[in-house]
Formats: structure tokens, C-alpha cells, sequence
């Protein structure tokens, strides 16, 4: 059997947003050009005014955007003094500067982007200003992460160590915990590949951080090149039949062909760049001087969850070859187990005008094997609601039945595990 994961490891780095940010504003802009623009460049480059002038606001609104991280504020540079010459053209959209929209004089200096739009080309100041930040985004994450620096320094001749200071990425990575036993209890029942989709350099270096004496990967390694769709991830390019695959990842989005075969991973947020990346208002584990459990964290819940798979795959006591069985459906006996026996009411969680059975949490109480219901009766466990005064509410606390926030099906759905009511009260 095959085991296809996303490293399990937490990076803190601000150059991939920066790539991703422009990826998303830039290529929009490209695929919307018709199929003659490279052939007419000269005709661009005499744009009228009124569009420059467009491209300037467009570009302008962008940077606010990422003012502090990613392109040089230049709106205060403009408003302290109106002569064009001021505007330090940070970069280049097709000859065109993205603040002034002044044409470009070329002096060899600029520094081609095309890996991340072909058209963009930032000048060379700008691109040591981004290095900069991005290395004192590195080192001055928020105050109560700066003693990751000093540890990762003292630990840097230990063996064992879980941090990780890699100096020629600008990057400071963790590896989760209890990944090392969860490599070695793995690797007898999987082959196992790291599948990523950043690039190789980086998957290579990940690997041999998770792999350092190359017992489990060898080279098995697939990075964003290899992949034969764009933004997707696919199991063509793994060598094992699909229905033999497990993918264990923690974005549901880039395995649209394979959902059957993936278990998503709750994300390790050990850095506080990962909570704001992802839009959690919360202190991350490092600036609460913690970590996740190796016996109860999200690794070993996994582990479980992939011997039992194992386990029924190679049962003797089926009368089917082993040719014609199906991890996929192993997978989905062991997900509808979770929650069997529980009949779950929601109150207030999404909005009454919709069509219940198509929200996501509807869906995956019914994948870990509850009874989802819209109204109460005796027969309900559970009331899942998010405010304690709804009708539903008060109905589960008068007939004490279980009275939970959305949380609890999520974690559920992670953990691969029923999880204790009173840890996810209203």
C-alpha cells in the first residue's frame, strides 16, 4: 500500500505569500488578455492615458494590500513630493512601472519574475528590500517567539532536535511532533511519498529533515514541477494503483479527484505567521511556549486510524482477492464509526434559508456516521448550535442531551474519534 502526505512540518517565511499574492493579482489579469497580446507589445506600451492612469489605481489599491511586508510604501513618498521622478519604481507590468505606470528605461539592473508572472520584473532595490523583510520576518516573527532563535542555535548540533534554522531559505521550520515514530510505525504497512506543491528545492530539504539517514522516501519525492495539473494535486504520477493509495494532507482543495482516499490533517499552527496566514485571531502554540501532544496529537490519532485501514485491507477473512479490494472503502467503514449512534440537530449554525443537507458540516456528520436532523424529537443526542438561547438550545438543556458548538464535529472529523462533549460546550 501507498502513504502520498503533505510534510508534516510548520515553515515561517514570507516570500512564498508574496509569490502567491502576485500569482493570484497578476494572473488574473493575464488569463484575461486575448490570445494576440504577445504579438502586440508595441501596441500596449502606447496605452492612452486613461488606462494608465486605471493601471495605476488598480496597482495602487493592490499595495495597500500588503503595504507592510511586500512593496515599498510609496503613497507617502508621492504625497511629500508631486514630481513623477520621486516614484522609485519598484517594479514592472510589461515596461509598465506599478505605481506611476512611467514606461521602463532599461539599465540592466531589474530582476525577471516570469516563475511568477511572465511579465513582471522588479527592480533591484526593491528586491533587497523584500529579502530584508523577508529575513526580519524570519527572525522578529512577534516578540514571543524570539527565543525559537536562540533555541534553534543551541540545538543545532542535536540529533534529535525538532527546529530548524535553515539559513539559505530564510526559514524557520518545526516538525511536528511524534512525525519521527510516525515515520517508523508507518513505514512497514507503506510505501511512502512526500508530495508537495512547492518546489523541489524545498521538498528535497523538508524530506531530508524528516528522513535524514533516507530509510522511508528514498526517492520518492514529488514536487509542485512534477504535477500535471496546475494548483491540483493528482495520483497519476505516484506509482501504486488508486484504490491501494492513502493521502494523508491538510488542504481538502488540491485532492479533488481523490477525496475518497485522503484524510485531512488539522494544521500544525506552531508559528504565529501560520495563524495570521490562515486567519486565526488566536496566539500560536510557540507564543503560548507549547506544543501539541505526542500520545493525543493529530499524528498519532492518524496512526491509528492507518493500522485499522491496514489491518482490514489484509484481513484473511475476507473471500476477496486482495487484487479486487479497495482502501477507499476501508476508509469509509473507519470514518462511519466515528460519530455512529449519535442524531445531531442543528441550531443556528447555518442560515435557515438554505438547503441543510448541502452545508459542509451537515456533510461530514453524516460522513463520520450521524443521523443529521433539522428538528428535535427523544431520538436526538446531540443539539449543535453556536448561541446557548435558541429554541434547539434550551431543548437539548431541559431533556439533557448533548449541547455542542460546530467545533466538535470538526474535531471529530481530524481526529478521526468521537470526542468529550464537555470539551465543546456553547
Amino acid at each position: 500500500m501507498s502513504l502520498a502526505a503533505e510534510s508534516p512540518l510548520q515553515s515561517s517565511s514570507s516570500s512564498d505569500d508574496f509569490a502567491a499574492f502576485l500569482d493570484a493579482e497578476l494572473d488574473a489579469d493575464s488569463s484575461n488578455s486575448s490570445p494576440n497580446d504577445e504579438t502586440n507589445d508595441d501596441e500596449e506600451i502606447d496605452l492612452k492615458e486613461e488606462r494608465i492612469k486605471r493601471h495605476k489605481v488598480e496597482m495602487s489599491e493592490t499595495i495597500e494590500v500588503i503595504e507592510s511586508s511586500k512593496i515599498a510604501d510609496v503613497n507617502k513618498e508621492k504625497s511629500e513630493s508631486t514630481k513623477p521622478n520621486l516614484c522609485p519604481h519598484p517594479g514592472f507590468i510589461k515596461g509598465l512601472c506599478l505605481i506611476c505606470g512611467q514606461m521602463e528605461e532599461d539599465d540592466g539592473s531589474g530582476v525577471a519574475l516570469s516563475y511568477i508572472h511572465k511579465d513582471l520584473k522588479l527592480g533591484s532595490h526593491e528586491m533587497n528590500r523584500l529579502r530584508g523583510a523577508d529575513l526580519r520576518n524570519l527572525l522578529h516573527v512577534t516578540t514571543d517567539e524570539d527565543h525559537l532563535l536562540k533555541q534553534a542555535d543551541l540545538l543545532q548540533d542535536d540529533p534529535n532536535r525538532s527546529l530548524f534554522k535553515l539559513g539559505s531559505m530564510h526559514m524557520l521550520t518545526k516538525l511536528r511532533p511524534f512525525v519521527r515514530t510516525f515515520l517508523k510505525e508507518a513505514s512497514p504497512m507503506f510505501e511512502m511519498y512526500v508530495y508537495t506543491m512547492a518546489e523541489r528545492c524545498y521538498a528535497l530539504e523538508m524530506a531530508r529533515l524528516l528522513d535524514p539517514s533516507n530509510i522511508y522516501f528514498n526517492s520518492k519525492v514529488i514536487s509542485q514541477s512534477d504535477c500535471t495539473q496546475r494548483h491540483q494535486k493528482g495520483l497519476d504520477v505516484v506509482l501504486g494503483a488508486e484504490s491501494v493509495v492513502v493521502i494523508l494532507d491538510d488542504t481538502e482543495l488540491v485532492w479533488q479527484k481523490h477525496k475518497d482516499n485522503l484524510i485531512v490533517m488539522e494544521r500544525y499552527h506552531y508559528f504565529a505567521s501560520s495563524c495570521h496566514q490562515f486567519g486565526f485571531n488566536v496566539k500560536s502554540l510557540s507564543q503560548c511556549k507549547k506544543d501539541e501532544s505526542d500520545t493525543e496529537g493529530a499524528l498519532a490519532n492518524v496512526l491509528n486510524v492507518l493500522r485499522r485501514v491496514h489491518q482490514m485491507f489484509f484481513d484473511p477473512a475476507l473471500d476477496t482477492d486482495l487484487s479486487s479490494r479497495d482502501v477507499r472503502e476501508m476508509l469509509k467503514k473507519v470514518r462511519q464509526d466515528v460519530l455512529h449512534g449519535c442524531k445531531i440537530a442543528f441550531s443556528r449554525v447555518f442560515p435557515s434559508t438554505v438547503r441543510a443537507a448541502d452545508q459542509h458540516i451537515w456533510r461530514i456528520a453524516e460522513q463520520l456516521g450521524a443521523l443529521c436532523t433539522t428538528d428535535v424529537d427523544s431520538s436526538v443526542t446531540h443539539v449543535v448550535s453556536t448561541d446557548t438561547g435558541t429554541a434547539k438550545a434550551r431543548w437539548a438543556v431541559q431533556n439533557e442531551k448533548f449541547l455542542v458548538n460546530p467545533r466538535w464535529v470538526e474535531a471529530a472529523n481530524y481526529f478521526w474519534c468521537r470526542q468529550k462533549e464537555d470539551d465543546y460546550v456553547v
